[in-house]
């Protein structure tokens, strides 16, 4: 039981550090901005908005 514990600690790190790698690669490559902003939405423990949502049509 305390291994199960021990390796979902590990999954949970290795999700955020993937999460911070993704984020951080999605915001370098030249995708159309509402691309880009769904990825990065969708990551999980993406990190919130820094400005306000200014998506228009």
């Amino acid at each position: 039981m305390i291994l199960v514990a021990i390796m979902a600690e590990l999954m949970e790190e290795y999700t955020v550090l993937l999460a911070r790698v993704l984020e951080h690669v999605f915001h370098s490559v030249p995708f159309p901005r509402r691309v880009r902003f769904l990825i990065l939405r969708s990551l999980p423990f993406a990190s919130p908005p820094t400005g306000p949502l200014t998506l228009t049509p």
